[in-house]
This record gives C-alpha cells, sequence and structure tokens, in this order.
C-alpha cells in the first residue's frame, strides 16, 4: 500500500558485492526524507571500501541523489547549501495549514471545490487563477473527500514510492479480520486505504468502534486528514517529519487503554530494506511497550506485516516470534498482484504476524481450509505433508516432497544430481546461470529475490 520508499542502492560506487545496511546511525546527515542511512559494500558477508551515506527513501538517485562518505569533512558552505536545499523541498503548505484549508474547503458549493491534479493539492477559489492552465477536477463530493487514496493519482514510480493499495476485497478481509479479534485501534503505517476504510465505517455506522491512525511518507494526505489522524513518517528511518509532536501523537494513541487492543498494520514497498524496516518496527513497537502496566513484560505489540511470501526467511530473522499466513493479499493497481484476467492469479503478498496462527480465520468461500494438525487456516491448495509434518506450499499449489532434499519443492521443479537440489527442468547447471542473477538460486528473477533486502 503505502507510499513508503525503497532503499538507497543507486547511491554507491559502482562494481560487484552487494550492501549492507548498518541503520539509522545519531547524528547522520539529513536529506528531504530526514536522516540518511549508513552503508557499507560487502563481498562474501565482508566489509569492503568505505561507509557512506544515502537517503533511506530513495533507491534510484535521480530521485534523490544524496551520498556522503562517512568520513567525509563537508565544508560550512556545503552544510548551507543542503540546509537550504532541505528547506525547499519542504511541502508548500504546514499540515496545520492543510487542515485550516480542508475547513475552508468543505464551506464551499461544490461548484467552487476543485482539485488540481497536476498540482495534487485541494483549491480555494483565491488559487484558481494561479493554476489556470493546469488540468482540475471540479465539483468534489465529500464521498471523494473521504476517499483520498482514490482522488489522488499514485505514486507508482517503483523505485520510490510504490504505492500500491489494497483491492477492496482484501482490505474488508483485514479489517472485519481485525474486529473479530477484538482490536479497538490500528496503527496504520503506510495503509491509507484502509485507514480510509476505518475512517469511513466509523462515520456511516453508530456502533463501529475501531479507529485508525495513519503514518505515511505521501505528505498529500495532510490535506484530508487532522493531526491526530495522520502523521508524516518514513518507516526507513523511523523518522516524524512533525518533530515531537507527532511522535507524541503517535505515542498517545498507543497509549490508550493502557496500550490494550491496538495493532499495527503495515504495508511497505516490496523492495524496500528489510533491515532497515524492521528497526524502525522494533522503535515502534518498543514506544507501545513503554505504555504497558506490570505483567506484560514479554509481550509485543501484536502486527500484520504485508509482505511477499519469498521474504519469510528474512522476516524471521528479525521477528523470530513472526509466521506467515496463507491469505493472498491483492492490490487494485498493480499489474500482477491482482486477481481476474489481466493479473497473476496468485498473488505473493502474505500476513506475517506475531497472534497466534489459530486465530487468524481465514474465508472458506475464497478457497481455504482449516488444518487440525498445523492448527491454522491454509490455502486449500496447499496439502499437508506426512514428512514434513506441516502444510508445506507457499504459493497455494501444492507441493511435492522430495526425499534428497528433504522437504518440499515447488510442482515444477526436479532433482537435479549435478546441482545436488531441486531446480527448473531447463536449468543451467552451472551455479551462474541458475535463476537469480543476485543470489544464483532458481525459482525467482532478481528483480523477486530476498536477499535483494540487502543489497
Amino acid at each position: 500500500e503505502g507510499g513508503g520508499a525503497m532503499a538507497a542502492a543507486g547511491a554507491e560506487p559502482a562494481g560487484p558485492g552487494s550492501l549492507a545496511v548498518l541503520g539509522p546511525v545519531p547524528g547522520a546527515p539529513s536529506c528531504p526524507h530526514g536522516p540518511a542511512l549508513l552503508f557499507v559494500k560487502t563481498s562474501q558477508g565482508k566489509e569492503e571500501g568505505r561507509r557512506f551515506y544515502a537517503c533511506s527513501a530513495c533507491r534510484d538517485r535521480k530521485d534523490c541523489n544524496f551520498f556522503q562518505w562517512e568520513d567525509e569533512k563537508v565544508s560550512e558552505t556545503r552544510l548551507a547549501a543542503r540546509e537550504e536545499y532541505n528547506r525547499n523541498h519542504h511541502p508548500p503548505f504546514t499540515h496545520r495549514q492543510n487542515v485550516d484549508r480542508y475547513k475552508n474547503f468543505v464551506m464551499l458549493p461544490l461548484s467552487k471545490r476543485r482539485f488540481c491534479q497536476e498540482c495534487q493539492q485541494l483549491l480555494l477559489p483565491a488559487e484558481w487563477e494561479k493554476h489556470s492552465d493546469h488540468q482540475f477536477l471540479c465539483d468534489i463530493t465529500t464521498a471523494q473527500l473521504k476517499s483520498p487514496s482514490q482522488l489522488l493519482h499514485p505514486l507508482e514510480n517503483k523505485k520510490t514510492n510504490a504505492q500500491y493499495l489494497f483491492a477492496d476485497r482484501s482490505c474488508r478481509f483485514l479489517l472485519n479480520l481485525l474486529r473479530d479479534l477484538g482490536f479497538r485501534r490500528v496503527l496504520s503505517v503506510g495503509t491509507p486505504r484502509l485507514h480510509e476504510m476505518i475512517q469511513s465505517r466509523a462515520s456511516q455506522e453508530e456502533e463501529f468502534s475501531v479507529r485508525s491512525l495513519l503514518l505515511d511518507i505521501d505528505f498529500r494526505y495532510s490535506q484530508f486528514y487532522t493531526e491526530d489522524e495522520f502523521c508524516h513518517y518514513n518507516m526507513f528511518n523511523h523518522h516524524f517529519f512533525g518533530g515531537e509532536a507527532a511522535r507524541e501523537t503517535c505515542r498517545k494513541f498507543l497509549y490508550e487503554e493502557n496500550g490494550e487492543r491496538v495493532i499495527m498494520v503495515t504495508d511497505p514497498p516490496f523492495g524496500g530494506l528489510v533491515e532497515a524496516l524492521a528497526s524502525s518496527f522494533k522503535k515502534l513497537m518498543a514506544m507501545w511497550k513503554e505504555t504497558e502496566k506490570e505483567g506484560h513484560d514479554n509481550k509485543e505489540m501484536p502486527m500484520f506485516w504485508i509482505f511477499p511470501y519469498f521474504f519469510e526467511s528474512r522476516i524471521l530473522d528479525f521477528f523470530p516470534s513472526f509466521s506467515m499466513m496463507d491469505y493472498q493479499v491483492d492490490y487494485d493497481n498493480h499489474t500482477l498482484y491482482k486477481h481476474g484476467k489481466t493479473g497473476r492469479r496468485q498473488s505473493p503478498v502474505r500476513i506475517f504476524t506475531n497472534l497466534t496462527p489459530s486465530m487468524i480465520v481465514l474465508p472458506e468461500e475464497e478457497g481455504y481450509r482449516f488444518c487440525t494438525v498445523c492448527e491454522r487456516y491454509v490455502s486449500s491448495g496447499n496439502q499437508h505433508c506426512e514428512i514434513c509434518n506441516s502444510c508445506t506450499s507457499k504459493d497455494g499449489r501444492r507441493w511435492k516432497h522430495c526425499v534428497l532434499c528433504k522437504k518440499c519443492v515447488k510442482p515444477s521443479w526436479f532433482h537435479c544430481n549435478n546441482c545436488n537440489c531441486c531446480t527448473l527442468q531447463k536449468h543451467s547447471c552451472e551455479k551462474s546461470a541458475v535463476g537469480c542473477f543476485v543470489c544464483g538460486k532458481a525459482g525467482h528473477k532478481r528483480s523477486a529475490c530476498p536477499s535483494l533486502s540487502r543489497t
């Protein structure tokens, strides 16, 4: 969903090897996306070369070309120029001003409610002249104002925002699941569509008691939500653009009801660095932990992390208490990850959660069943393997057990004695030519490589 970002690989010096994130460090220099992350080049897991800072949010230098060697001495002039640049890249209005503008906008008669498509901005009549040569939408209804994710253009630059929005069916499923599990507050991190569905249901149904706070890097949402409903936030460096006041809003939201009945739901861009995301999510969880009364020592804030299944091992590295559900999350504007004739039938996107798997009831009418041995709902094609003693399929198809590999593999794979593992039937046995260019493993392409989160 969210307007999160993919992380900074475009900035480093060229050459083979991959990049490791050394994380957000105190005193890091800042770009318009907040404090930069520290990176280092690695080869065979060893650090090579100088460490450097690059933008946490943009992987493409065209979007943000911030780059600085860690040991570089930056001149006063360059520092001043950088601060000036960061200031000039602030949005035209503050969140507070946007809230006031919204109040004025809703007082206007329908015929005077315009939205500039080029500037992605609600316009007040005094500003029409300035935007006269732009394309705009007229007669903006209250319903449109309540569904900003449909009014705004999704930011689909894959390397920066990758703002794919939940399909209605998946969004409704998530919301009903959260209600059935008894959650009353949702910290929506990069999930604008879930946030607006909660907001609109709350305004229409008296008995609907779920509330949401949206944390998102897309500042355009500040035009539609108050400071209690939206915080401008970068999930790659845990940066609240609104400073201490915004951080306090988030903390207060987590503190309500002694921190009970709150869940965090996040849907980061899939090219994002897993380490950087995990670091931010742990900080949000720690913020919740501070709220707790005695007796909750070992508890974690409940969380749904929505991400492709091929990142399972990376996510479990950081969050051993998580497990992956079989539910396939679909998107509206993603060519591959949606149901129907145009997209692939199967979306690889799943829910990772620290809740007990048996609590997550998946809809039988959409092809899920309960496995009594695994004590969780699984995809109907996911048959229980007696040897592995678990439902092993990750992609919804029935997998088969390979005695030599001692595990279940995809149905299209066969055991290759040269490679000593299961792989696609048509493959070259030289390691370099197998499957993926990044890690050399079969079964996925470079763009979907789990170790891309390290690069």
